[in-house]
């Protein structure tokens, strides 16, 4: 009688693949190295549309953007600071402008613009999906000035809050109450 002996190669090799494929899956997934990239976005404000001319030939005086709401960002999962605006435009369009944002960056961050109360501490890091939320895309930049245009049709006044959400687990990186001016 003869014994076999079995060798562990298949099984060491077996396990090697597919604790790779766990640990590259992993590495998508949370992409780690994105909270050392910085992405700066340098947006001017929203101008005023080049004014029609009155009959005298000469451009008529067309009222500037202004500021119809506003709030300082507060941390959530990850520190977050700036300012966040509502800009009603000349034509009656908006803009939410970000200003001297400074957050991390992160995989797949968007600004939504929420009827959500912006709550402090891990109570506020899950919120803003719960109710009325409109994403206004992916965000440009984790530092800087940027603009997101409202869409066509949207009351700003039913909005009261904006958020940097991460669509990938569900967070806010922070947000900011929009309060009327």
């Amino acid at each position: 009688m003869s014994t076999k002996k079995r060798g562990k190669g298949p099984v060491v090799a077996g396990a090697a693949v597919a604790a790779t494929a766990v640990l590259g899956a992993g590495l998508y997934w949370f992409q780690p190295w994105r909270l050392w990239e910085d992405d700066t976005v340098r947006e001017a404000p929203p101008a005023a549309a080049a004014s029609p001319a009155s009959p005298t030939g000469r451009p008529a005086a067309a009222a500037g953007p202004r500021t119809v709401a506003e709030g300082a960002l507060i941390s959530h999962e990850h520190a977050t600071t700036g300012t966040a605006k509502v800009i009603r435009l000349p034509d009656g369009s908006h803009t939410l402008r970000l200003e001297g944002l400074d957050t991390s960056s992160g995989p797949d961050l968007r600004v939504w613009i929420t009827d959500a109360p912006v709550k402090e501490g891990v109570a506020g890091w899950r919120v803003f999906d719960d109710g009325k939320h409109l994403s206004l895309g992916k965000l440009k930049g984790n530092k800087g000035d940027q603009n997101y245009a409202l869409p066509a049709g949207v009351n700003p006044a039913e909005y009261s809050s904006v958020t940097i959400w991460c669509d990938r687990f569900d967070v806010s990186f922070g947000a900011a109450p929009l309060t009327a001016v």
